[in-house]
């Protein structure tokens, strides 16, 4: 490895959540290599951020639509380039317009990455590479008598709605009968457009009807070689606000270990790797949702990127440095996979029980002292307007929490559920 390779690059941004891992993950290298590494990001010209972020040594800037300024700008770092990496699907597209730009990094194909952050796209393969592995599904753009009895043939009920490029559970719906898939398929329809201007996306809207799959809902990480091999992290159990009473579908609350069995845990890794070789990922770090069926493991959805949390939870449960080993499956290097378990870790998302402005948010200091409290990040104060995440709204508060013992972390769990009252 030259010398000279020294700048990891980011597509748009570093996330604000995970700044501090990278930063950390990115020193760690450094002094592995003994030589300074730096962080440069290239953000497209009419993305709404202007500043750099903390943490960030180089900032670039152009359009991406246009191959000449791309080209000129990445011939600024081209040479000293050591890995590129994205960590959110809002990214992604602007991931896919520059890897052709890069053709001597290791990254997944432009094609791979598109296909893995469309729903439809995901579908479609993993139709086609097994379809056993998936739930039955159709695609419609409108919201009249055709579609409906589309629907109902090609996947009948209960169903899920779900817009194919939008992540966090924005906009997903399920619906038990007609007149529930007429009101929600209006209602999606309606507000897509608005969900992808806002986030500055340039694909066209498209919405996805799949079957309603019941049982234990997991998730796990997965490194993807440049060669297609793949090396788990430990799965996580999730919980959705579905399971907790809310008629949504956020990601409630997300645990490790799981209580799987090796061998379910084997079958679930089998399900995650086919996943991944349908979507023909390489050089990057995956997400893949599971559930446990009756059937056995069916895939609900993949991410060619890192999972909400999981530089926290890995680092606390197993002390795996996510966002390290995120950067060396891309390089690449060898992964740094520490097999024993330290203890149990879990990461929430809590939402008002009523959509409305906030009135009182109560109970953040009593979690604070908790014997198993981490970090909690409130993202809405008084105030603020709530909303469900099938509506396109965001939580109010992520908590963190870790604790040796599975039984306290599980009575921290329920002490925290009582404290938080977000007051609407």
């Amino acid at each position: 490895m030259a010398d000279n390779k020294d700048i990891i690059l980011f597509i748009n941004e570093v996330p604000h959540n995970a700044a501090g891992a990278v930063t950390k993950a990115v020193k760690k290298y450094s002094k592995k290599l003994n030589r300074p590494l730096k962080i440069a990001v290239v953000r497209d010209i009419k993305q709404t951020k202007k500043e750099k972020a903390n943490g960030v040594d180089y900032l670039l800037v152009c359009d991406f639509t246009k191959p000449s300024k791309v080209i000129k700008t990445l011939q600024e770092i081209s040479s000293r380039l050591l890995a590129v990496t994205c960590r959110s699907d809002k990214n992604m597209e602007d991931f896919a317009r520059i890897v052709p730009y890069l053709p001597y990094m290791r990254t997944p194909s432009s094609e791979s990455i598109r296909w893995s952050v469309d729903k439809i796209a995901m579908r479609q393969h993993f139709h086609n590479y097994d379809p056993k592995i998936s739930p039955r599904f159709t695609v419609v753009s409108e919201a009249d008598e055709l579609a409906i009895k589309k629907i109902k043939e090609k996947v009948g009920f209960p169903l899920v709605i779900k817009p194919a490029g939008l992540g966090a559970s924005l906009l997903v719906s399920i619906c038990y009968h007609e007149e529930e898939l007429e009101k929600d398929l209006k209602k999606v329809l309606r507000k897509i457009k608005r969900f992808y201007k806002n986030d500055g996306r340039k694909e066209e809207p498209k919405i996805l009807i799949e079957e309603f799959m019941e049982g234990e809902m997991f998730s796990i990480d997965a490194y993807v070689s440049s060669r297609g091999t793949v090396s788990f992290c430990p799965p996580c159990q999730v919980k959705t606000g579905k399971m907790i009473g809310f008629d949504d579908f956020f990601g409630y609350e997300q645990m490790t270990p799981t209580t799987l069995k090796k061998e379910e845990i084997g079958q679930a890794e089998l399900v995650a790797k086919q996943a991944i070789h349908a979507m023909c990922l390489r050089s990057t770090t995956a997400h893949v949702e599971l559930i446990k069926t009756r059937s056995g493991f069916k895939v609900i959805e993949l991410g060619p990127r890192v999972g909400g949390f999981r530089h926290q939870l890995y680092e606390l449960a197993f002390g795996i440095d996510h966002s390290l080993n995120d950067i060396l499956t891309r390089v690449p290097g060898k992964l740094i996979l520490p097999k024993k378990t330290k203890g149990h870790s879990v990461a929430m998302k809590f939402f008002a029980k009523q959509e409305g402005l906030i009135k009182k948010i109560n109970g953040i200091n009593k979690i604070k002292a908790l014997g198993s409290f981490v970090s909690i990040e409130q993202n809405k104060k008084v105030g603020d307007k709530c909303r469900f995440a099938k509506n396109g709204g965001r939580s109010v508060a992520n908590l963190i929490m870790f604790n040796e013992s599975r039984s306290g972390l599980l009575a921290d769990i329920r002490r925290a559920e009582k404290f938080l009252q977000i007051i609407t």
